[in-house]
């Protein structure tokens, strides 16, 4: 078993709990001027735990300078977090609040939330996922690198209907009628008007922030929307994509609504998926797409394709890390609304444009787009993995073969052998096999975080096989 003890922080972590402090100590003042001119009272330093969700102790802004000099709460975070390397008798993880990821609450200014990072005994706690991009970060500037990525977040607007029970929320139909064939939502000019009251609060917050918010989308199930929003470096997208989740269930409270994330709520939806568009600048030539070649794509970016390739799996385990994540990556689906394909990745290859393939690289950016992420994960891991796998590919040149540009829904299962195309994981155990053997994600996890992460998900697989589900009443109950 992975032993926190064991681990020797000086050789994987660049960063201790004092020079966090002090990398804090020249902003507070003015960081506390901005947050005390919004109105600011209350502020909400939150820490990020194995599943990529934010927990926090609320503190008063007259705790604020304390707070960033890492005096504020700590936290028994291996008592609730599903790390249990560490025992009762072991020390609280510290928070440290990053000065550089502040964020004031749009739908309650009284508050702001500010993105931390924890430490144990001094040093980066080694299950503090922000931690471990961090690292890879730095990694990569060491070598000369720096990431950036957009994220392309889909999720369903949901309500309580008259009998309790969660319906979708923009749809014109009773909710006594649920099997009528309904127009296609997809782009719908009237779902979209229906669904302003909450995407206009979207909207507008997002402007504010200045996220650059490019459109939103009436998604292809119905109550699905997608938020596209400008690329950044890979720390901040990461934290603005768990504030984004944040916001939306908060702005939908407003509303009578609530936002779900998970994959497929339904079987004849189409799958929520969290799309990462991933590119690469040298950091002696700022602004300049490592991937992009005079009117093509680089070298590099082949390169950089073929290391993504090689972790495919494992990648997949963190970037669809849920039961029902796998619920999505199947190539058709009866009855489904909008058509039979899902345009969800289901092979493991690469093509231009092709969104049948897990990667794709765009006709309208230079990036590589891996197709096969959902809302569930921890973008932190997610990103971190990316990032690694890429410029291990850039390093060792690894070659991804030729692409594959054509529907890979009509292939059959021997063109594929012929090709050498791998299958995605069919399901949560398939891809935690290939986590666990993974060694560049051991590394980019670290070993006590990757064995927790593991063990977690082996007992969520577990779990979902001693349920009963309603298919298998239906299906098995009469017929035996």
């Amino acid at each position: 078993m992975a032993n926190l003890h064991d681990e020797t922080p000086a050789k994987i972590y660049y960063e201790d709990i004092n020079d966090a402090i002090e990398r804090n100590r020249p902003k507070i003042k003015a960081v506390r001027e901005r947050l005390q001119e919004a109105g600011v009272k209350y502020v909400l330093s939150s820490w990020i735990d194995l599943h990529g969700i934010p927990k926090t102790k609320p503190v008063p802004m007259s705790d604020f300078e304390p707070l960033c000099l890492g005096k504020g709460p700590q936290f028994a975070v291996h008592s609730i977090s599903y790390v249990p390397e560490l025992s009762p008798a072991d020390s609280d993880q510290v928070m440290v609040p990053d000065l550089d990821a502040v964020y004031i609450c749009p739908w309650d200014t009284s508050m702001a939330i500010i993105f931390a990072d924890l430490f144990w005994e001094g040093r980066p706690y080694n299950v503090c996922p922000r931690q471990a991009l961090k690292r890879a970060i730095h990694e990569a500037g060491v070598a000369g690198y720096v990431g950036y990525a957009g994220i392309e977040p889909e999720f369903i607007a949901m309500r309580y209907g008259a009998d309790g029970k969660p319906v979708k929320a923009i749809s014109s139909e009773p909710a006594d009628a649920p099997t009528l064939r309904r127009q296609a939502f997809g782009y719908d000019v009237e779902y979209s008007i229906d669904s302003m009251p909450f995407l206009k609060d979207m909207i507008d917050i997002l402007e504010d922030l200045g996220w650059n918010l490019h459109d939103v989308v009436a998604e292809g199930a119905y109550s699905q929307f997608e938020l596209d929003f400008h690329y950044t470096d890979l720390l901040e997208m990461a934290d603005r994509l768990v504030f984004l989740r944040i916001l939306l269930k908060e702005v939908a409270k407003k509303h009578g609504m609530f936002i779900t994330f998970m994959p497929k709520p339904t079987i004849g939806d189409w799958r929520s998926g969290a799309h990462i568009n991933f590119s690469l600048q040298r950091i002696d030539q700022p602004g300049d797409n490592l991937f992009k070649s005079g009117d093509g794509w680089s070298q590099a970016s082949r390169h950089a394709v073929g290391g993504l390739m090689a972790h495919a799996e494992a990648i997949t385990a963190i970037t669809c890390p849920t039961v029902n994540s796998y619920n999505g990556l199947v190539p058709r689906v009866g009855g489904f609304e909008g058509g039979t394909v899902t345009w969800a990745p289901t092979n493991i290859t690469y093509g231009h444009n092709n969104r049948s393939a897990q990667f794709r690289l765009p006709q309208s950016r230079y990036c590589i787009e891996n197709r096969a992420a959902d809302m569930t994960m921890n973008v932190y891991l997610a990103l971190a993995m990316t990032l690694s796998s890429a410029l291990e590919g850039i390093a060792q040149q690894v070659e991804p073969g030729e692409p594959t540009d054509r529907d890979l829904y009509a292939m059959s299962a021997q063109e594929f052998e012929d090709l050498g195309i791998r299958r995605l994981p069919r399901n949560l155990s398939e891809a935690n096999q290939a986590l666990s053997a993974d060694a560049l994600a051991k590394k980019v996890m670290g070993p006590v975080m990757h064995h927790s992460y593991i063990t977690y998900k082996n007992d969520e697989w577990e779990r979902y096989h001693q349920a009963v589900t309603d298919w298998e009443v239906e299906e098995y109950l009469r017929l035996y």
